[in-house]
Order: C-alpha cells, then sequence, then structure tokens
C-alpha cells in the first residue's frame, strides 16, 4: 500500500517536472547540455564513475545516447514507468483468507 503511494507520487513529481523542462525551458535542449549547464564537472564525474565502478559499455550503450535526447523525454518516461508500477499495485487483490477455524 505504501509502495503504491511512493510510486504515484514519484510519477506526479517526474511528469510535473517534465512539463516544466518542456515550457520553461529552450525546445529540444539535450539532457547533456542540460547538465552542463547545471554544473560544468558533473558529465565528468559520472563518466569516471561509471568507468571506474560499473562496465565502461554502459556509458557509451545508454548514457550517452539518453544525454543527446531532449531534457524532459527522461523525466517523463521515468514518471510513467512509476505510474504504471503504481496502478499495477493498486489493482492486485489482497490474498483473501479464510475465516474458518481449524
Amino acid at each position: 500500500m505504501i509502495t503504491q503511494r511512493i510510486l504515484a507520487v514519484l510519477a506526479a513529481m517526474l511528469l510535473v517536472g517534465a512539463v516544466a523542462l518542456a515550457m520553461l525551458g529552450p525546445p529540444e535542449v539535450p539532457l547533456g547540455q542540460v547538465l552542463f549547464m547545471v554544473d560544468h564537472d558533473l558529465m565528468d564525474a559520472v563518466h569516471r564513475f561509471i568507468g571506474t565502478h560499473l562496465a565502461s559499455w554502459l556509458w557509451d550503450y545508454l548514457i550517452a545516447p539518453l544525454m543527446m535526447r531532449p531534457a524532459w523525454l527522461v523525466p517523463a518516461g521515468l514518471g510513467l514507468v512509476c505510474g504504471g508500477l503504481s496502478l499495477s499495485l493498486s489493482t492486485r487483490k489482497p490474498a483473501h483468507r479464510s475465516h474458518r477455524r481449524s
């Protein structure tokens, strides 16, 4: 029950953030450029962290293509996933226990 509500709130926050990025920011600005505007050294730090602690292919095949996408697309996608998980958890029927005594 609490997980469903947490996911619903997270989905709402991510979707509102995506709309705010799409409406207030320049159109079609890539996510990498937004992160660069926030902090100039952030991309280098993330690249070093992934190369040191995770697999190096992760940067080439997952992170770098995400950095070329519009900035609003990533939070919108995550918001839709969290919303879907929240809805799937809310429609699950609770386990029915029998009231008979043994």
